[in-house]
């Protein structure tokens, strides 16, 4: 028998082209399509509008991916939710629900591991087993909201995994989220992390969508860089940041430069003044993150007065920085951390 067709990773026209093919009216699709995206079901049979004889036909041939959740851990201090979901091929990934004072964001995998190897990040410790789906990743966000019982409204692609490694399944997550008939969530709410995967940044560029582009720099130059991201050996600092450069002129987009501040690495007055001299003159805002304790690298956080040192030296070249306000402090927030700990649990039970 062959697989089933992930029917919530097609794009509406795609559904319709399937449906009208399979003998269905084109109306059809969009009743399904609202389902899947704007109610969010996770079974042909909730689809309470359709005749059973269609709902057991659509199951003969599709599926619908969701993202159960098996843990939650929920902040004491801030409230904060953090997610471990199982997808449907038993594999796990994470995701962060926050709240502001702007609405609800949320941070999502884009894949079950990661490539990337940074050695400030504790999911890379984990291996990689593969890329999501654009279903996978819009469950979610869904499974989220239905959990937590709060609208979404800003999603961040800056959990588990390389959102660019997985550029094509990206793209069409972005197509589906920002849909009018699904989700609704517009392109200036969405922000897509890379560590640096140049090419597909002049890539992205070219799509000139309205997103937030976030960059993992964390130094100001190579020999600190590939010490801490093996990205670097491949795009360095200088090609990394031409690409930015063109990524900004092109979209008329800020750039947000993520910049993990580890004591005595990269937190130098120094450090700031070579970043400052690199950036001058681009169209960017620089985040400090101070590092997690707790990645297993031996790293620790810089000095509020560093940081504070860091940003007054950036602001002399007329950089906006700012320290990310850290959440859920209290749970395992740091991405992989959760799925590390749960398979790990599972694999003494099994031993026992």
């Amino acid at each position: 028998m062959s697989e089933k067709i992930d029917i919530k990773s097609m794009t509406l026209p795609e559904l319709e082209k399937a449906l009208t093919e399979d003998g269905l009216p084109k109306f059809r699709a969009g009743q399904v399509y609202r389902w899947l995206h704007a109610r969010a079901v996770t079974d042909f049979s909730q689809m309470s509008d359709l005749s059973l004889s269609l709902r057991q036909q659509l199951n003969e041939k599709y599926a619908i991916y969701s993202a159960q959740a098996v843990q939650m851990q929920r902040s004491q201090l801030d409230g904060t939710v953090k997610f471990l979901y199982r997808l449907h091929d038993g594999e796990f990934v994470e995701a962060v629900f926050m709240q502001y004072h702007h609405g609800n964001s949320i941070c999502i995998s884009t894949q079950v591991g990661c490539k990337m190897g940074c050695t400030f990040c504790a999911t890379g410790r984990s291996g990689f087993s593969r890329s999501l789906a654009p279903s996978e990743m819009l469950s979610q966000v869904q499974s989220a909201e239905k959990e937590t019982g709060l609208p979404v409204s800003n999603i961040v692609l800056m959990g588990m995994g390389e959102p660019l490694d997985n550029y094509d399944a990206v793209l069409r997550f972005l197509c589906l989220v920002s849909s009018e008939q699904g989700m609704n969530i517009g392109m200036r709410h969405i922000s897509l992390s890379t560590c640096g995967l140049v090419d597909k940044i002049y890539r992205l560029a070219e799509e000139k969508l309205q997103l937030t582009l976030s960059v993992s720099l964390h130094a100001p130059n190579d020999a600190i860089r590939s010490q801490t991201m093996p990205v670097n050996k491949k795009w360095n600092v200088e090609s990394l940041l031409k690409a930015c450069r063109f990524y900004a002129q092109a979209t008329h987009r800020r750039i947000s430069f993520e910049y993990a501040m580890i004591r005595g690495v990269n937190d130098s007055d120094a450090c700031a003044r070579e970043l400052g001299q690199k950036l001058h003159g681009m169209l960017c805002h620089v985040n400090l993150i101070p590092v997690n304790d707790v990645t297993g690298a031996g790293y620790h956080k810089s000095s509020i007065e560093r940081q504070q040192s860091f940003i007054h030296i950036l602001q002399q070249y007329g950089i906006t920085a700012t320290v990310r306000r850290t959440l859920g402090s209290d749970i395992d927030a740091s991405c992989g951390q959760l799925r590390r700990r749960y398979e790990k649990e599972a694999a003494n039970e099994n031993a026992m």
